[in-house]
Protein backbone atom coordinates (compact mmCIF):
# COMPACT_ATOMS: atom_id res chain seq x y z
CA UNK A 1 0.00 0.00 0.00
CA UNK A 2 1.21 3.30 -1.02
CA UNK A 3 2.43 6.49 1.54
CA UNK A 4 -0.86 8.12 -0.35
CA UNK A 5 -3.26 5.69 -0.57
CA UNK A 6 -2.59 5.66 3.36
CA UNK A 7 -2.86 9.34 3.90
CA UNK A 8 -6.30 9.41 2.29
CA UNK A 9 -7.56 6.73 4.26
CA UNK A 10 -6.53 8.48 7.20
CA UNK A 11 -7.64 12.21 6.26
CA UNK A 12 -11.00 9.46 5.39
CA UNK A 13 -11.38 8.60 9.16
CA UNK A 14 -10.56 12.13 10.07
CA UNK A 15 -13.16 13.24 8.11
CA UNK A 16 -15.42 11.09 8.31
CA UNK A 17 -14.68 11.16 12.33
CA UNK A 18 -15.56 15.20 11.85
CA UNK A 19 -18.76 14.74 10.16
CA UNK A 20 -20.10 11.91 12.85
CA UNK A 21 -19.12 14.26 15.97
CA UNK A 22 -20.84 17.13 14.17
CA UNK A 23 -23.85 15.01 13.52
CA UNK A 24 -23.51 14.12 17.11
CA UNK A 25 -23.39 17.57 18.54
CA UNK A 26 -26.03 19.00 16.46
CA UNK A 27 -29.28 17.08 18.38
CA UNK A 28 -31.21 16.59 14.90
CA UNK A 29 -31.16 19.90 14.65
CA UNK A 30 -32.14 20.12 10.57
CA UNK A 31 -35.55 18.32 12.00
CA UNK A 32 -36.28 20.36 14.95
CA UNK A 33 -39.13 22.51 14.94
CA UNK A 34 -37.20 25.71 15.53
CA UNK A 35 -34.57 24.96 12.32
CA UNK A 36 -38.20 23.63 10.33
CA UNK A 37 -39.45 27.36 11.52
CA UNK A 38 -36.67 29.13 10.62
CA UNK A 39 -37.01 32.18 7.32
CA UNK A 40 -34.36 30.00 5.09
CA UNK A 41 -33.03 31.12 2.00
CA UNK A 42 -34.36 30.32 -1.28
CA UNK A 43 -31.62 28.85 -2.50
CA UNK A 44 -31.32 26.54 0.49
CA UNK A 45 -30.95 23.13 -0.74
CA UNK A 46 -33.18 19.99 -0.03
CA UNK A 47 -32.24 18.50 2.99
CA UNK A 48 -30.68 15.31 1.38
CA UNK A 49 -28.20 17.14 -0.59
CA UNK A 50 -26.63 18.26 2.52
CA UNK A 51 -25.18 14.38 3.41
CA UNK A 52 -24.32 13.75 -0.52
CA UNK A 53 -22.52 16.93 -0.44
CA UNK A 54 -20.61 16.49 2.67
CA UNK A 55 -19.76 12.81 1.59
CA UNK A 56 -18.32 13.83 -1.11
CA UNK A 57 -16.59 16.83 -0.13
CA UNK A 58 -14.76 14.56 2.30
CA UNK A 59 -12.88 12.64 0.09
CA UNK A 60 -12.09 15.34 -2.35
CA UNK A 61 -10.67 17.20 1.20
CA UNK A 62 -9.18 13.55 1.92
CA UNK A 63 -7.54 12.92 -1.29
CA UNK A 64 -6.33 16.77 -1.31
CA UNK A 65 -4.22 16.93 2.44
CA UNK A 66 -3.34 13.31 1.64
CA UNK A 67 -1.36 15.12 -1.31
CA UNK A 68 -0.68 18.00 0.87
CA UNK A 69 1.17 16.48 3.46
CA UNK A 70 3.43 14.63 1.35
CA UNK A 71 4.22 17.67 -0.74
CA UNK A 72 4.60 20.59 1.91
CA UNK A 73 7.54 20.83 3.85
CA UNK A 74 5.69 23.13 6.53
CA UNK A 75 4.20 19.60 8.10
CA UNK A 76 3.11 21.35 11.34
CA UNK A 77 1.58 23.93 10.05
CA UNK A 78 -0.73 21.53 7.85
CA UNK A 79 -1.49 19.55 11.10
CA UNK A 80 -2.22 22.42 12.62
CA UNK A 81 -4.74 24.08 10.19
CA UNK A 82 -6.37 21.19 9.50
CA UNK A 83 -6.78 20.85 13.22
CA UNK A 84 -8.24 24.40 13.26
CA UNK A 85 -10.62 22.94 10.35
CA UNK A 86 -11.70 20.09 12.30
CA UNK A 87 -12.65 22.00 15.13
CA UNK A 88 -14.64 25.11 13.36
CA UNK A 89 -16.01 22.38 11.44
CA UNK A 90 -17.35 20.38 14.40
CA UNK A 91 -18.15 23.38 16.75
CA UNK A 92 -21.02 25.24 14.04
CA UNK A 93 -22.71 22.15 14.30
CA UNK A 94 -23.10 22.42 17.80
CA UNK A 95 -23.27 26.35 18.04
CA UNK A 96 -26.00 26.95 15.16
CA UNK A 97 -28.14 23.49 15.38
CA UNK A 98 -27.87 23.28 18.89
CA UNK A 99 -27.46 26.05 21.02
CA UNK A 100 -29.22 28.03 18.22
CA UNK A 101 -26.42 30.62 18.22
CA UNK A 102 -27.31 31.41 14.41
CA UNK A 103 -24.30 34.52 14.79
CA UNK A 104 -21.51 32.60 16.54
CA UNK A 105 -22.20 29.94 13.96
CA UNK A 106 -21.81 32.68 11.12
CA UNK A 107 -18.57 33.48 12.86
CA UNK A 108 -17.53 30.00 13.10
CA UNK A 109 -18.39 29.36 9.59
CA UNK A 110 -16.75 32.50 7.91
CA UNK A 111 -13.40 31.73 10.20
CA UNK A 112 -13.67 28.09 8.54
CA UNK A 113 -14.35 28.95 5.00
CA UNK A 114 -11.39 31.42 5.48
CA UNK A 115 -8.43 28.38 6.64
CA UNK A 116 -10.12 26.30 3.47
CA UNK A 117 -9.41 29.32 1.66
CA UNK A 118 -5.68 29.74 2.93
CA UNK A 119 -5.24 25.91 2.16
CA UNK A 120 -6.34 26.46 -1.40
CA UNK A 121 -4.84 29.87 -2.40
CA UNK A 122 -1.73 29.41 -0.03
CA UNK A 123 -0.80 26.16 -1.12
CA UNK A 124 -2.11 26.32 -4.79
CA UNK A 125 1.93 27.00 -6.03
CA UNK A 126 2.96 23.60 -4.37
CA UNK A 127 0.07 21.52 -5.28
CA UNK A 128 -0.60 22.80 -8.96
CA UNK A 129 -3.53 21.28 -10.16
CA UNK A 130 -4.53 19.29 -7.08
CA UNK A 131 -5.66 22.15 -5.83
CA UNK A 132 -8.78 21.48 -7.31
CA UNK A 133 -9.68 18.77 -4.42
CA UNK A 134 -10.24 21.36 -2.52
CA UNK A 135 -12.84 23.97 -4.47
CA UNK A 136 -15.93 21.32 -3.70
CA UNK A 137 -15.33 22.19 -0.36
CA UNK A 138 -14.67 26.36 -0.23
CA UNK A 139 -17.55 26.53 -2.53
CA UNK A 140 -19.67 24.46 -0.53
CA UNK A 141 -18.40 26.37 2.58
CA UNK A 142 -19.66 29.90 0.85
CA UNK A 143 -23.27 28.44 0.03
CA UNK A 144 -23.41 27.49 3.78
CA UNK A 145 -21.92 31.09 4.84
CA UNK A 146 -24.60 32.48 2.16
CA UNK A 147 -27.64 30.34 4.24
CA UNK A 148 -26.29 31.69 7.41
CA UNK A 149 -26.30 34.87 7.13
CA UNK A 150 -29.30 34.88 5.76
CA UNK A 151 -30.77 33.07 8.57
CA UNK A 152 -29.28 36.23 10.41
CA UNK A 153 -30.70 38.44 8.67
CA UNK A 154 -34.07 37.46 7.62
CA UNK A 155 -35.36 35.93 11.64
Amino acid sequence: MSKKFKYILLFIVLNFGALAIGSYFMNNGPLTDWYLALNKAPWTPPGWVFGAAWFSIMICYSIYMANLILKCKHKYLVWFLFSVQFILNVSWNYLFFNKHLIFEGFLIISNLTLVVGFFLFGFKNRLKLTSLWIVPYFVWLLLASSLNLYIIINN
